[in-house]
């Protein structure tokens, strides 16, 4: 199963700069993001210390929907 960083790669380098595409960016260059991280819980704790922009976890929970209706069994 991917982990949820796995997943946000697909949105780098999309051509609209839109709040996917700066998260999975900056989950790219963050070098101390859970990368491994499947769980829900870790992944927002750590971007709530360390909020990359305003609408970040906003962005994060829509995304994290996304997530588990695509990789998650």
């Amino acid at each position: 199963m991917k982990s949820f960083y796995q997943f946000m790669m697909q949105f780098r380098g999309n051509k609209q700069l839109d709040n996917a595409r700066k998260l999975a960016d900056w989950m790219f260059y963050d070098h101390d993001f859970p990368k491994h991280a499947k769980d829900y819980d870790v992944i927002s704790n750590y971007l709530e210390w360390h909020i990359p922009f305003s609408e970040a976890v906003i962005t994060f929970d829509q995304l994290w929907e996304q997530y588990i209706e695509e990789v998650k069994p």
